[in-house]
């Protein structure tokens, strides 16, 4: 049975980086919801799993506190580390390779 998510409040923080630039960040919580994204191809919008993560105001000083990250690729690279009771401990370096939509992710824990 596929698992039910419930959908993120707003606003949205979609976490997007351009080819080759890296993002440093510890991430303090986390949750996984659904969000809609409209695009230029379906301007009604199509729903896609999200993993929220929060992370400190020293590493994101401008707006929310968190990132909304929709690469499902990218999501199953860091839902193991989040699922150990340690993760706040760590740092999280995500770089981008690529453009949309064939974009992927390395991902550096420390």
């Amino acid at each position: 049975m596929a698992e039910e998510l419930r959908e993120l409040p707003g606003p949205y923080e979609l976490f997007e980086l351009t080819d080759r630039e890296s993002k440093e960040f510890s991430i303090l919580n986390w949750e996984i919801g659904t969000i809609r994204i409209s695009t230029l191809e379906v301007p009604a919008g199509k729903v896609v799993k999200t993993l929220r993560i929060f992370v400190p105001v020293v590493d994101k000083p401008v707006g929310v506190n968190w990132y909304d990250i929709t690469s499902q690729t990218l999501i199953a690279q860091l839902q193991p580390y989040l699922e150990t009771r340690d993760y706040p401990k760590k740092r999280f370096i995500i770089t981008k390779y690529g453009t949309k939509p064939k974009a992927r992710f390395s991902l550096e824990v420390r």
